[in-house]
């Protein structure tokens, strides 16, 4: 315990950020180093890599993500799995930036979600909503000997949030701007956007998922040509647009619910995914990964014009997260927004590395003991602290 003691005092530290997305296509990892919090805090990238999962976990994965394959045991089992591939994550970024992990002072773990469920049910009289991400945090502390914190969006949702996005305050720690009006859009498997008002206060920040990001695209992608994504946009770029199903997806009721909201694979996974495929079966391959792609360019777009628009018209969109390296995806989304500019993340954070400092950063500010959800993003009751600490 006198560890932890003078790790709450410590004004600098090395942190390990390590997040899993719902692609599940790999673990980002990151090697920070912090020195203070909020908004004073400066975060210097000492290494990324992303480590691929092996051959055939994804498929388990995702077998377990759905209601109607999932098995207790398997569920219980993927838990330390993933904690085991988490805790290799975390050695190796920690090698390749060159130190050892008794100079590591916290990890900081997204783990992986498995499921979603930001609307409120009513169960044995009490309304609940829940989230669940596996990559058991207490076995990467014990394997890493390393203190690791995870578990980041429960405590948003005990006090009534959607548990997501949690990427906004990094955002406004890392990106406020006292001259521009900023939006910051990651598009990993989901897509969620961060709106940044000039000299904006924590409370005036506005932040949601806007629905699919590469998951609808990466889906199809295996399905139709055994790739785990699009290429560049290669394939979208050879393709031309189904209207019927341009049209179709843009009846999703997601796309048309009011903020706060967050969302996953339960509405955009593997479900929507099988029936595109069935009801689409007879249209060229390259021609509905065109018209999907189109689909998550335009209901980016679409959710900036029903409610951000009417109260902010912004003067730049910055892009990060896998769907940067889509240059269809990317050209669509700046024929959409026109003269607003969009550009890739640049700078001291790479497009792939930001959501993986960003939990490196929730880690760093949990320690300090500073509250990182933020009620006018999820909805949440009150400010709270996000986290929880497992000890080696």
């Amino acid at each position: 315990m006198e560890a932890l003691k003078k790790l709450f005092s410590k004004k600098e530290k090395i942190v390990v950020g390590l997040m899993s997305g719902t692609s599940a296509d790999g673990i980002d990892a990151a090697l920070v180093e912090i020195k203070g919090s909020g908004l004073k805090s400066k975060i210097k990238l000492k290494a990324f890599e992303t480590y691929s999962y092996p051959k055939g976990y994804k498929t388990f994965l995702l077998k377990n993500s759905d209601n109607s394959n999932a098995k207790l045991e398997d569920i219980s089992r993927l838990d330390f799995l993933v904690a085991g591939f988490f805790a290799d994550a975390a050695k190796r970024i920690v090698r390749k930036g060159g130190l050892k992990l008794s100079q590591i002072d916290i990890i900081g773990s997204h783990g992986q979600t498995i499921q979603h469920l930001p609307l409120p049910v009513k169960i044995f009289g009490e309304k609940i909503r829940s989230t669940t991400q596996i990559g058991n945090i207490s076995a990467i502390a014990k394997l890493t000997g390393v203190t690791t914190i995870g578990d980041f969006r429960s405590g948003d949702v005990a006090v009534g949030g959607t548990g997501a996005p949690l990427v906004p305050i990094f955002d406004y720690y890392q990106f406020l701007s006292s001259k521009k009006k900023r939006a910051l859009l990651n598009i990993g498997g989901i897509a969620n956007i961060t709106i940044l008002p000039k000299n904006c206060t924590i409370n005036q920040v506005k932040a949601f998922d806007t629905g699919p990001g590469n998951m609808i695209i990466d889906g199809l992608m295996k399905i139709f040509f055994d790739k785990p994504f699009d290429k560049n946009g290669n394939i979208a770029a050879s393709g031309k647009i189904i209207p019927s199903l341009l049209s179709s997806l843009m009846m999703q009721p997601y796309i048309w619910l009011s903020p706060p909201k967050s969302t996953g694979r339960e509405t955009f996974g593997e479900e929507l995914i099988k029936t595109i495929h069935k009801a689409f079966k007879k249209e060229l391959k390259e021609d509905i990964i065109a018209t999907v792609t189109e689909f998550t360019a335009l209901s980016i777009y679409l959710s900036y014009l029903e409610f951000i628009q009417p109260k902010i018209k912004l003067d730049e969109i910055i892009v990060s997260g896998g769907g940067v390296h889509n240059k269809y995806l990317m050209e669509a989304l700046q024929r959409y927004f026109g003269k607003t500019k969009v550009k890739p993340i640049d700078g001291k954070i790479p497009a792939d590395a930001k959501e993986a400092v960003c939990f490196a950063m929730l880690a760093n500010e949990l320690i300090s003991g500073n509250p990182t959800n933020m009620p006018s993003v999820t909805g949440a009751k009150k400010r709270t602290l996000l986290g929880t600490i497992a000890l080696p």
